[in-house]
């Protein structure tokens, strides 16, 4: 089985770092990631559905996985949004592709955001997830900037098995995710 660098150092290090600090009983307590969600969502593919395209092929260069289209679920007038029509792309991670981005993410683009201090350490959701919302895709390197026609965002989520935002907060900091101080 081949082992990405992220997922051998959370197997070695990570793994017996949380164990004593939350004394855990059994190492299967020990919180671990289960996925990555990305989600991009382009408000302005109700007029232009080429944007969402070129978001969707984004995402996939990004990941190594085919994005998936969304589409509304309620029609609002304000938005002029109908329901069915396509206005995301969202691409779910788990396993090697998992530990390969997050590695990717954590040593190669966040590094390349401007002025760039750390992540959010407060966007815990209550049950030990992590959110993460970036603003141009532009940071990943398999993104030719010549080719971007329009610097779009995405929200990362970090699902994991931790019970309460302590134990993500522990989890995520062990892994390498830069907070901020």
């Amino acid at each position: 089985m081949a082992y990405t660098r992220l997922k051998q150092h959370y197997k070695t290090t990570v793994v017996n770092a949380l164990l004593t600090e939350f004394s855990y009983a059994n190492v299967m307590q020990v919180p671990r990631l289960e996925k990555i969600v990305l989600n991009a969502s382009i408000k302005e593919a109700t007029q232009n559905v080429k944007l969402l395209e070129t978001a969707a092929e984004e995402l996939a260069l990004i990941t190594g996985q085919k994005a998936q289209i969304r589409r509304a679920r309620k029609s609002i007038a304000n938005f002029k949004l109908r329901e069915g029509m396509p206005i995301g792309a969202r691409v779910t991670l788990r396993g090697a592709r998992m530990w390969e981005f997050l590695d990717r993410l954590i040593h190669i683009a966040l590094p390349r955001v401007r002025d760039f201090r750390g992540v959010n350490p407060k966007a815990f959701d209550g049950r030990g997830n992590y959110s993460l919302g970036i603003t141009e895709q532009i940071i990943f390197p398999e993104i030719n900037y010549d080719r971007v026609s329009k610097v779009t965002g995405m929200n990362i989520a970090f699902v994991t098995t931790a019970g309460n935002d302590v134990e993500g907060r522990a989890l995520l900091r062990q892994i390498g995710m830069p907070f901020r101080q």
